[in-house]
């Protein structure tokens, strides 16, 4: 078996040894050098190209996002970003995600080598998940620029029980490695007349939060990390928080989100199965499940139990895919209705009802 060579950029000597020693443990990644910065990285590269790239972002002489866009401009390379637990961390790390890179590996200030070590598992598998990445779709994602707030009525109108709209229709999206450049092209097609949407896009907690205010910033839809208790609504869409569950609910005529601790459920928390699930129970046919590119089989079983109860089903292709993983697996499992290329799930979204 070929493993996976791996080069780790990082000025830290305790983070450059301990990602080294974690990953040495998997039999399946080789850690082929380490560097302390873009530039001593690059000395590197040029004598034997890493098949993976552990990139810190915060570094001396380049920083790490204006070296992942030159990777990704020169010799797109899968990226997994490994970045600190704070909301600054966060919110660079969205900029990192944006430019092309795969994955996250979070990082906590203090307690870094325990931390590491006990999350060894997370980081092997976002290697291998990398790894597996198709190199022409790394490449960044161009938003459109919003320049001016989004703002209705309501910033005019005193709220009333006029404006308390419910939907009937519900759309659960669930993706994994690349889907947070898949969700940024579906999304910032979608109008404000969409329907509401919910998402599970596996991500350490912390950087949910940063990713749903960069898509808010460039979305027509309302685009928040859920809370307990939101109500799902046309032209919102509520995603997951990192490390916990969303679950869908149903009230009456209205829908809205729980969000709950547990175990993870097929290795990942939030689970694209468990927000699959809940959908195909209190929804039913009133509901579009879509799942996209990622690696592993998380969603695919929740896809099957919508497409059971008479929802609408559809996955992404694998030509439009980073990791054709997850897709596959529910396309097996005969829970996919239409397959379709990323650019067209847009307007399969707003035909759906």
């Amino acid at each position: 078996m070929t493993r996976i060579k791996v080069l780790i950029v990082d000025d830290s000597a305790v983070v450059r040894q301990v990602l080294s020693t974690t990953l040495a443990q998997d039999a399946a990644i080789e850690v082929i050098d380490v560097a302390a910065d873009p530039l001593f990285a690059m000395q590197k590269m040029a004598k034997q190209w890493p098949d993976v790239i552990v990139l810190d972002i915060e570094m001396p002489r380049m920083d790490g996002i204006t070296f992942l866009r030159k990777i990704m401009t020169e010799r797109p390379t899968p990226v997994v970003i490994c970045s600190t637990l704070t909301e600054k961390g966060a919110e660079t790390t969205m900029q990192a995600l944006s430019a092309g890179a795969v994955g996250i590996v979070a990082k906590p200030k203090v307690g870094l080598k325990q931390y590491l070590q006990d999350a060894s598992d997370d980081l092997a598998s976002a290697v291998k998940a990398a790894a597996r990445a198709n190199p022409k779709r790394l490449k960044p994602v161009h938003s459109p620029i919003v320049s001016a707030p989004k703002l209705t009525a309501d910033a005019v109108l005193a709220p009333g029980p006029a404006m308390m709209q419910t939907t009937d229709f519900v759309v659960a999206i669930g993706t994994s490695t690349g889907g947070t450049q898949a969700l940024e092209v579906v999304l910032t097609a979608l109008p404000r007349t969409c329907p509401g949407i919910v998402v599970v896009q596996h991500m350490p907690e912390k950087f949910t939060e940063a990713f749903a205010k960069r898509l808010n910033g460039l979305c027509q839809m309302d685009v928040a990390e859920a809370r307990h208790g939101d109500r799902v609504l046309p032209g919102r869409v509520l995603i997951a928080p990192g490390g916990r569950h969303m679950l869908l609910k149903r009230s009456g005529a209205q829908y809205h989100v729980e969000i709950v601790d547990g175990p993870p459920v097929s290795r990942h928390r939030p689970s694209v199965d468990v927000l699959f699930r809940s959908v195909a129970k209190f929804a039913g046919k009133n509901a579009l499940g879509i799942i996209m590119t990622g690696m592993g089989d998380d969603g695919a079983r929740g896809l099957k139990e919508m497409h059971d109860a008479q929802a609408r089903t559809l996955a992404q292709d694998e030509d439009s895919c980073v990791v054709y993983g997850m897709p596959k697996e529910a396309v097996k499992l005969g829970a996919v209705d239409r397959v379709l290329p990323l650019n067209d799930i847009p307007g399969a979204i707003m035909t759906s009802r």
